[in-house]
């Protein structure tokens, strides 16, 4: 009888993304800081999702408030160019 080896995948070493928020210990995000903000939108003006920043869910919900009153104040457009 033949015997079947069976290799495991192998893990790509991905570094875990930590969320900068955090640990800059920041709790409040400011709308008007508009260099910050431009992180987590596309060219096209899209909120960037959390597996791609790295950001924790708290403040993906608190970065998606100031990026939308940032839009409302004009300080980020809503479509990009």
């Amino acid at each position: 009888m033949e015997e079947k080896v069976v290799r495991k995948p192998v893990k790509k070493s991905i570094r875990k993304k930590v969320c900068i928020f955090c640990v800059e210990d920041k709790s409040a995000i400011d709308y008007k800081d508009v260099a910050k903000l431009r992180k987590f939108v596309t060219e096209k003006g899209k909120m960037l999702p959390r597996r791609m920043t790295g950001v924790c869910a708290a403040h993906q919900r608190i970065l998606a408030n100031a990026i939308k009153n940032a839009r409302m104040v004009a300080l980020l457009p809503f479509k990009g160019e």
